[in-house]
């Protein structure tokens, strides 16, 4: 199970959700058997991050009061001029989608959207491959997970990357590669191929895990908002969606298509859902709360 030592949070308290452990009578602490999930947190030391009145600064190099600074990045003079360009193996934004991060095969950049620059990298000495990189808005915390021909870390790993100590501060492990990673204040939340599992990012419980249709892409959505959080995920059938309202402890089945999902968008407020299939030719939009089609279109 998970072990914490010195951990201190970086934001505020949220508002407890309530518990969605579907089964308070296990005798685990975290409601799984040992047999289905093997997560371990290892070394999670000091989680020291930004100021509490300075909750989206990537880092205290990056002032957040002046939106024309750019962090210097290294001259071409100071690279290698013999290697190779890097090659993409992920992108993602973050919460706010004011920035997005890419992984590539020697490490991951951040990207400001507006104005377009790259305000950060991080290229490791060895191997480097980073196949999932999550941001957590614009703070000096990533998830971050192995990947290309020379992944930097094990693909059935999540490891918890603080960026103003340079180093993982901690590690989830899994019995099965890593296909995505969502993160919020008061959450993480590791998708593999045909489960996911939700914990608190306080001290790294976990709360709660689903079962999935084979979801290779780890397609998954959750919600921004404060103290509410709604997770989207593929059903158990083929063109279904479930939605997990976790304040109200509510499960919706949404059938939103006769072919396979092939992505999804939810709102910041997770009250709707923008759905499409492998078959493209509609994009269908639902209310989260009671599985509506609201609209549809090509």
């Amino acid at each position: 199970m998970a072990a914490l030592s010195a951990y201190s949070s970086p934001w505020p308290e949220p508002t407890p959700d309530p518990n969605p452990n579907p089964n308070p009578n296990s005798n685990t602490s975290c409601g799984v058997s040992s047999e289905d999930q093997t997560d371990q947190l290892q070394s999670l030391e000091s989680f020291s991050s930004m100021p509490q009145d300075e909750p989206d600064s990537f880092s205290p190099s990056i002032p957040e009061s002046n939106p024309n600074y750019q962090m210097p990045l290294p001259s071409p003079a100071e690279s290698t001029s013999s290697s190779p360009p890097p090659t993409l193996l992920h992108i993602s934004f973050n919460q706010d989608h004011g920035c997005f991060a890419a992984g590539t095969d020697h490490g991951f950049r951040i990207y400001n959207c507006d104005p377009f620059r790259e305000i950060f990298r991080r290229d490791f000495e060895r191997g480097g491959g980073i196949g999932v990189v999550e941001m957590l808005f614009r703070c000096n915390i990533l998830a971050l997970v192995g990947g290309g021909p020379d992944p930097q870390y094990p693909l059935n790993k999540v490891m918890i990357w603080d960026d103003h100590q340079s180093r993982c501060i901690g590690e989830l492990s899994f019995r099965s590669e890593v296909r995505s990673v969502k993160l919020r204040r008061d959450r993480i939340i590791v998708v593999l191929e045909q489960k996911i599992f939700v914990y608190n990012f306080a001290d790294l419980k976990l709360l709660h895990q689903i079962e999935t249709i084979a979801n290779p892409k780890g397609l998954c959505a959750v919600s921004q908002g404060v103290g509410s959080l709604v997770l989207v995920c593929p059903g158990l059938q083929k063109g279904q969606v479930r939605v997990e309202h976790y304040a109200s402890k509510r499960t919706k089945f949404i059938m939103a298509h006769d072919s396979r999902i092939a992505c999804f968008a939810l709102t910041q407020d997770g009250q709707l859902l923008a759905t499409s299939s492998t078959k493209g030719t509609l994009v269908r939009i639902f209310n989260t709360l009671d599985g509506t089609l609201l609209q549809e279109g090509c």
